[in-house]
C-alpha cells in the first residue's frame, strides 16, 4: 500500500451496528498501524457483551488503544480522551504514518478532530441544584427537563447519561442558550491529516441488523453480565443501553421479555441520534457498506 503524503488518521463513524469494527480492522491490516477506538464505553474493562466490544480474535488481529483501558470507577470525559488520543496517535506516527480510529461516539470524534469548545463557567449553586433535582426525582424527570429546555440538544444526547443531561440543563440555567451553541468555538489545527469516512445502510437493514444483535448478545450471556454489574446501577458507565433495560427488569418493574425489547428500541434510537449527529458533518466521505468495500475506500484515499 503506497504511503499517504502526511501523517494521517483514518476515523471510520457511523450508528452502532453498521459494521464499523470490521471496516477499521481491514484498513489497519491494509497499513499495518494500529486503532483508537472512540466509544464512550468500550473503554471500560468491566463491561462487555452491552458495549459490543471487538472479540479476542479481532483485538488480537490488530493492536487496539482505548479498549479495557479504565475502570468504571473513573471519569471519563471528552477532554480525557482527547489528551489520550493525541498522545496515542503520536506513538503510532513514531512507527507508522497511518492510524485508524473507530467507533460512534460522536463528541470524543470531534474532540480528537476538532479540540474541546470553551464553556461558560457555571455558579456551583446552579450545577448543585440540578444535582439535586436529579437524586430527588430521578433520570426521567432530568429527560422531560431537557427535551422541554433543549430540544435540539436531546435529538443527539446520550438520552440515558445523567451526566451530559445535567450538563446541558447547567449551560441552559446559566445562559439560556443550548449548549450546542457553544459547540462552535475555532477549531484546533491538527499537525496530521484527517479523512473521514462514514458507514451508513437503510434504516430498515439497520434496524433489522439491531435485533439480531441483541438476540444474539442476550444468547451469550447479557442478562448474566447485567446482573453481576447490578450493584454499580448508579455508577455514570452503567447509564448505558443494555445494562439500564435489564436493571428494571432486576428491580420487578418490567419482564424480561420487555426488558429486551426496550433495549432494541432504545438502540434503534441510539443509532438514529448518532447519525443526526454524523450527518452534519460535511467532511465524512459516506459509504454505504451494502455496496462498498475496503478497496473503494483505499481508493478515495489515493
Amino acid at each position: 500500500m503506497s504511503e499517504l503524503a502526511q501523517n494521517t488518521i483514518l476515523v471510520i463513524c457511523g450508528p452502532t451496528a453498521v459494521g464499523k469494527t470490521a471496516v477499521a480492522i481491514e484498513l489497519a491490516k491494509a497499513f499495518h498501524t494500529e486503532i483508537i477506538s472512540a466509544d464512550s464505553r468500550q473503554c471500560f474493562k468491566e463491561l462487555g457483551i452491552a458495549v459490543a466490544k471487538p472479540n479476542i480474535e479481532e483485538l488480537k488481529a490488530i493492536p487496539h488503544h482505548f479498549i479495557d483501558s479504565h475502570s468504571i470507577h473513573q471519569e471519563l470525559n471528552a477532554g480525557v480522551f482527547e489528551t489520550f488520543a493525541l498522545a496515542k496517535v503520536n506513538e503510532i506516527f513514531m512507527k507508522q504514518p497511518i492510524a485508524v480510529m473507530v467507533g460512534g461516539t460522536g463528541l470524543y470524534i470531534k474532540s480528537f478532530c476538532e479540540g474541546m469548545d470553551d464553556m461558560p463557567s457555571i455558579d456551583p449553586i446552579i450545577r448543585q441544584n440540578i444535582i439535586d433535582l436529579y437524586v430527588q426525582n430521578g433520570l426521567n424527570y432530568l429527560q422531560e427537563l431537557v427535551q422541554k429546555n433543549d430540544p435540539a440538544f436531546w435529538q443527539i444526547a446520550e438520552q440515558n447519561n445523567p451526566q451530559r443531561l445535567m450538563r446541558a440543563l447547567e449551560i441552559w440555567q446559566a445562559t439560556g442558550k443550548s449548549i450546542i451553541e457553544f459547540r462552535t468555538a475555532n477549531k484546533k489545527q491538527r499537525p496530521f491529516q484527517i479523512i473521514k469516512i462514514g458507514l451508513e445502510m437503510p434504516r430498515e437493514l439497520l434496524n433489522e441488523r439491531i435485533n439480531q444483535r441483541i438476540d444474539l448478545m442476550v444468547e451469550a450471556g447479557l442478562v448474566q453480565e447485567a446482573l453481576a454489574l447490578f450493584s454499580y446501577s448508579q455508577n455514570n458507565a452503567l447509564q448505558t443501553v443494555g445494562y439500564q433495560e435489564l436493571f428494571e427488569y432486576f428491580n420487578k418493574k418490567i419482564t424480561l421479555e420487555k426488558a429486551i425489547e426496550q433495549i432494541k428500541i432504545n438502540t434503534r434510537h441510539y443509532a438514529k441520534r448518532q447519525m443526526t449527529w454524523f450527518k452534519k458533518d460535511p467532511s465524512i466521505h459516506w459509504f454505504d457498506t451494502r455496496n462498498a468495500s475496503v478497496e473503494n475506500m483505499l481508493e478515495l484515499l489515493k
